[in-house]
């Protein structure tokens, strides 16, 4: 049977620290406000690792005029982190818009180009995989409710999800949004046809100084997004950066 991971490539230390840490938060003492104004005892250093790159990302294009399109919510961490860098960096600015993408009941659909002749993925990489759980759209729109309670210009929405199969929503969301200018793409979708169509609708949106950040560029296991950027771009066209401290994520200016 074919499970949804989120350990791949992590060691059996890595994932037992994980369940540590689940144990320990469930068994510490305080409330659970408490702890999260401690939030550091209770999470890995991976967890604050992708804080901050996101941090470093956003203040990369802070400057640049336009919205954020996130796309592979899953969970929330990054739409989230945008929102809150968003509203503690430039709380005034109310063009800003936060727009996260996502199915919730994971791929779609899988291309021949996000697999491997010599290397078997097929464990991670099926229709269905990568699902969130159930409610988890509701439950993201939950945490947004609560952020804009104390969010300066708050009667003003500023972070907002769109639910389905990429190939069919952003279409949509583009010609609904004429006035749409990009300043950071992020693109954590896993996959070859979705990559290349968020960079085909995408891109032409984008000003020099933009931001694109890409969470599975040169990996064996999603080689879909490679291929997509490639064809779209051109690997030989970009300048792609990383962080030392960060093996995966990479971005790149344009």
């Amino acid at each position: 049977m074919k499970k949804n991971t989120d350990s791949l490539n992590q060691s059996k230390n890595n994932i037992k620290s994980s369940s540590l840490y689940e144990e320990y938060w469930n068994n510490s003492v305080g409330s659970n406000n408490a702890k999260l104004d401690n939030f550091t005892k209770y999470t890995s250093r991976e967890t604050i690792t992708r804080f901050l790159v996101r941090n470093e990302i956003f203040k990369m294009q802070l400057n640049t005029h336009g919205s954020i399109l996130d796309f592979g919510v899953r969970r929330g961490a990054s739409l989230m982190t945008w929102s809150h860098l968003s509203s503690i960096y430039e709380p005034s600015n109310y063009t800003r818009e936060i727009v996260g993408f996502d199915t919730f009941t994971g791929f779609p659909s899988v291309n021949t180009n996000d697999s491997h002749a010599d290397y078997s993925n097929k464990e991670i990489i099926y229709e269905g995989s990568f699902s969130s759980e159930e409610n988890m759209k509701q439950d993201i729109e939950t945490s947004i409710n609560i952020w804009d309670q104390s969010r300066y210009l708050n009667h003003i929405e500023k972070t907002k999800l769109i639910e389905g199969d990429i190939l069919e929503t952003l279409p949509k969301f583009i010609d609904d949004n004429p006035h749409l200018v990009v300043s950071l793409l992020h693109i954590d979708v896993d996959l070859y046809e979705p990559t290349k169509l968020i960079l085909e609708l995408v891109i032409p949106k984008m000003p020099k100084g933009s931001v694109i950040l890409f969470d599975e560029l040169h990996l064996r296991s999603f080689p879909g997004e490679t291929v997509a950027v490639d064809e779209i771009l051109g690997i030989h066209n970009l300048e792609l950066k990383r962080f030392n401290y960060s093996p995966n994520i990479s971005y790149t200016i344009l």
